[in-house]
């Protein structure tokens, strides 16, 4: 098995390796299967036939519709259904795979990916005809290679695109720690929103400075500030509250490497904690209508400082909801694909060095929404917005870590544990098996929007976070060891003794 095995990945080489010499002829006879009988399937058949460029030969297509198998899309015939790839692949010596269905998104689209991926042929899709690349002008039609975010891919987000307009519209809105992953896709969607005024608050100049530009190219027009500071100085903070008096405000700004915020907890606090009490407070004190605090799955009963911290920050915006005529609310989810920080990019940059890829344990299992969709719900859930609230997204079911990696590996057309060894290196310093995104006690209430629910934590008066913040102060200097201590000993009470997370077992969602 193991050599027939290596013989067909050798196979597969060859075929790359001549279509890769052949990529500049106009003629290209790779045997194509296409998925997909409808427009989309019509379209991919036409683009082989017609372009003067190396698309592949269409040799057949498949579609679960029954009514259209027999039928011919531009002359190639349709010869089963979605489940009959793999007989097809072998009968017809298929070589390449092209999904051509725009409809499927969610588990189904991940079911025919891993369908496909099984048949070791190189799998594509047809690129979107509205994609635009990073300078604005329209992508070249054709087939795009598979990415992370297809293969967990999730239902399409439906928006009430006049409830965020009406309070984006116009108005001032400042985006902190603006260019990080986060918060650059937030000034993105806020800046086709046409607010007023756009203002970028960053401590990583290269960062600010690349959104700064990318927003210039693509909206010429907005009224854009991007300036340099930390939330960490209380003075730097109110100078631009004093002169911008922000309308809206999304805090995105953060320490949120886990295994860095263990050995450097003062850090955490300081920029967490303290950073997000100098931004809400000057909110409060300025007149901002809504405030924004960008929350994290990890403030749910935390095991590592940076969860702890973010858990803290919570605390502290909900407690100014009380003093100040702002309303403030938290939006809490899990990771994001492609993020600073995000597992992705690194597997990423470790297969294209030949591996190891590094898995801390078997049994490891993240929630995963993509960027601009946990963006969308986070700008959607300041719509819903009363005062006070947490918001938690719906992040759909946990990944299975070692299953991204081992995808990942499969889409650059390598074999796991063969071509690239999985290394299995323990949980880091704070890391937990699995995320939760609420606890138990919270519960949950639904919102018009069935990927957005709000949590019901333990609210804090602002006399006992006063009492937290002050004993937090206390140990901002002192050993890592002392500071972790107290920090877990402020949320300990907050947590729910009574809640055990499930096991996660192979149940769980596997990519």
């Amino acid at each position: 098995n193991t050599a027939a095995i290596a013989g067909v990945r050798f196979l597969w080489r060859l075929v790359r390796t001549v279509q890769d010499t052949k990529a500049n002829k106009p003629e290209d006879n790779t045997p194509l299967l296409i998925v997909g009988a409808g427009n989309a399937g019509a379209w991919a058949v036409n683009l082989c036939k017609t372009k003067n460029q190396s698309f592949g030969n269409p040799v057949c297509i498949v579609d679960d519709d029954l009514t259209k198998k027999g039928l011919r899309v531009q002359g190639v015939p349709v010869r089963g259904t979605i489940s009959d790839i793999p007989e097809l692949v072998r009968k017809y010596h298929i070589l390449e795979i092209v999904i051509a269905i725009t409809t499927v998104k969610g588990d189904r689209l991940s079911e025919i990916i891993n369908l496909c991926n099984s048949t070791h042929c190189r799998v594509r899709m047809i690129s979107d005809p509205q994609a635009v690349d990073e300078n604005g002008n329209p992508v070249a039609a054709g087939f795009r290679e598979l990415n992370t975010a297809d293969f967990l891919s999730r239902e399409e987000v439906t928006l009430d695109t006049a409830k965020i307009s009406g309070y984006l519209t116009g108005k001032t809105v400042l985006v902190t720690g603006g260019g990080g992953s986060i918060g650059s896709e937030l000034c993105r969607q806020i800046a086709a929103l046409k607010p007023g005024k756009l203002i970028i608050f960053d401590i990583y100049e290269n960062n600010a400075y690349d959104i700064q530009q990318e927003l210039i190219r693509k909206h010429p027009e907005l009224d854009l500030e991007v300036l340099i500071g930390s939330v960490r100085e209380e003075r730097r903070v109110n100078d631009l509250f004093a002169k911008y008096h922000p309308d809206v405000v999304c805090h995105a700004a953060a320490h949120k490497h886990v295994p860095l915020m263990e050995d450097s907890p003062a850090e955490a606090i300081k920029n967490n904690v303290f950073g997000t009490y100098n931004v809400a407070k000057a909110a409060g004190e300025y007149g901002t209508k809504l405030f924004i605090l960008i929350s994290t799955d990890k403030a749910v009963n935390p095991t590592n400082v940076m969860g702890a911290s973010k858990r803290l920050c919570e605390m502290v915006v909900q407690s100014m909801n009380s003093v100040y005529r702002t309303e403030y609310i938290a939006v809490r989810f899990g990771n994001v694909m492609g993020s600073n920080g995000s597992v992705i990019p690194l597997f990423k940059k470790q297969i294209a060095e030949g591996g190891p890829v590094t898995v801390t344990d078997k049994r490891v299992t993240r929630f995963f929404m993509t960027i601009p969709e946990a963006v969308s719900l986070i700008l959607q859930a300041g719509a819903f917005a009363e005062g006070g609230e947490v918001f938690i997204l719906d992040m759909g079911k946990p990944v299975k870590i070692d299953n991204m990696a081992r995808q990942l590996i499969r889409l650059s057309g390598l074999e796991p544990d063969v071509d690239i060894k999985i290394e299995y290196i323990g949980l880091r310093p704070g890391e937990k098996l699995y995320e939760e995104l609420l606890l138990k006690a919270e519960g949950l209430q639904k919102t018009s929007n069935n990927l957005i629910y709000i949590g019901h934590q333990k609210m804090y008066s602002p006399e006992e976070i006063q009492e937290k913040l002050a004993s937090l102060r206390e140990v901002l200097y002192a050993p890592k060891a002392d500071v972790r201590e107290r920090v877990m000993a402020l949320i300990q009470e907050d947590a729910d003794p009574n809640y055990h997370v499930v096991e996660a077992e192979e149940e769980y969602a596997t990519v």
